[in-house]
């Protein structure tokens, strides 16, 4: 086992509050969900369509298989609006994203180098990593190692010498849905407060809601699709094939497939292994605006 990149012990790192208190936050504001004022169905439209709108677009497509893997290639312009989506989840900067997956990929199941694996703490894997310092991943060097490509483009850049950058562009996208329900409410015709009721169900549910499901969801990449399903390749971590997580996060769930042939734009590897975000690829090459995608292996 190599020297571990991710000291000191989990136990002895601080807690990371940078983190925690965001997640916490809109956490809560979630729970207003289950209050009855702020329900209505197309919230719920919005939450599950966000879910494949910023989740697939901006987190798989984007985050992972654009710029972590680079499995495709797309013009710039369209590449920095899928990023921005993906900064609309919360999830980090593209920088830090990238930089963590690729050093999970070189350090896969170890538990003394891979930052999220959930082998000997499933809670860890899923979410406790985030809430605890880690001294290696919060600094340039690491940054420089793992993500000096995105590093050299201003655009990405930019967020690592603003860190409220994306808490900016967060909450101005929280604000587009509320000025959109406001307007939809007008426009049907409702009274002043019937407008402001569906614009805040929509910032509940387009937002909170669905800021929280696509966060457990790609935590449970990290987690259950190490932990349940099969294993169709040899790797040498503990990678599966999760089905359930694979329906949830738009083909990403096939895990065992992905770590199999990481620079793959496709996990499909099966004709049942259904991969939706491989399939959003392909139509973005029909228009014209994907290239040097990398093709599955030949499977026997």
């Amino acid at each position: 086992m190599s020297a571990s990149v991710l000291a000191p012990a989990r136990s002895e790192r601080a807690v990371y509050w940078q983190y925690v208190l965001p997640i916490a936050t809109v956490h809560g504001l979630a729970l207003l969900a289950f209050a009855p004022w702020l329900f209505s169905w197309s919230g719920v439209v919005l939450a599950i369509a966000g879910n494949y709108v910023f989740g697939t677009l901006g987190i798989n497509l984007c985050y992972h298989r654009l710029l972590t893997h680079r499995s495709l290639r797309v013009p710039k312009w369209l590449e920095r609006s899928f990023a921005t989506l993906a900064i609309c989840c919360l999830q980090d900067t593209p920088v830090r994203w990238v930089a963590t997956h690729r050093l999970h990929h070189n350090h896969a199941d170890d538990v003394d180098n891979d930052p999220h694996t959930p082998h000997d703490d499933f809670l860890w894997g899923h979410v406790g990593w985030l809430f605890r310092k880690h001294p290696t991943l919060h600094t340039l060097s690491f940054l420089e190692k793992y993500a000096r490509d995105l590093l050299a483009d201003p655009y990405y850049r930019s967020y690592e010498r603003s860190p409220w950058k994306q808490v900016w562009v967060y909450l101005l996208h929280a604000a587009l849905f509320v000025g959109a329900g406001l307007a939809f409410g007008a426009w049907t015709g409702g009274t002043w407060e019937a407008a402001l009721q569906l614009a805040a169900s929509w910032l509940v549910w387009g937002v909170f809601v669905r800021t929280v499901a696509v966060w457990h969801i790609t935590w449970s990449v990290n987690s259950l699709a190490h932990l349940f399903g099969y294993r169709s390749h040899a790797t040498d971590e503990q990678s599966r094939n999760n089905w359930l997580v694979a329906i949830l996060a738009a083909g990403e769930g096939w895990h065992n497939n992905h770590h199999w042939d990481p620079a793959s734009a496709s996990v499909q590897f099966r004709w049942w292994e259904f991969d939706l975000t491989y399939y959003v690829i392909r139509v973005l090459r029909l228009l014209g605006l994907a290239q040097a995608i990398v093709p599955a292996p030949n499977i026997p």
